[in-house]
């Protein structure tokens, strides 16, 4: 872990339990919390700027804000790394995999059948 990782999930947990949300920002608190430290974990320099930057309860007032009655996990994600990172972005893979249970087997390498004549035995 970077130096600034632990800092950044210390301030986050104490901020998010201890800190005074809207009901919007207050629904959203524990997926983005969670997501920033994720990011935290992957960059030390966004880990030192949750650090030195402004509170979590400040980031959820921004990350809620003209939210409406929805927004996406994307969208919320994206608000709150920009509360402590201007201009940074997330960015956010899918796919699809319609028979996953057929392609772990494909990865997985196959044993060899090996056979053994028990008259060999006798």
């Amino acid at each position: 872990m970077n130096k600034w990782y632990n800092q950044a999930v210390e301030k986050l947990a104490e901020e998010a339990k201890n800190g005074t949300f809207d009901r919007y920002a207050a629904a959203m608190k524990g997926a983005v919390c969670d997501a920033l430290k994720t990011f935290a974990q992957q960059d030390a320099e966004f880990a030192q700027a949750i650090v030195q930057g402004g509170s979590f309860e400040e980031c959820m007032a921004a990350v809620a804000k003209n939210c409406g009655s929805a927004i996406s996990d994307l969208e919320a994600y994206r608000r709150g790394v920009q509360f402590y990172f201007p201009g940074a972005d997330v960015q956010f893979h899918m796919t699809v995999s319609l028979c996953p249970m057929e392609e772990e087997e494909e990865e997985q390498p196959k044993a060899k059948t090996k056979f053994i004549d028990l008259s060999d035995f006798l």
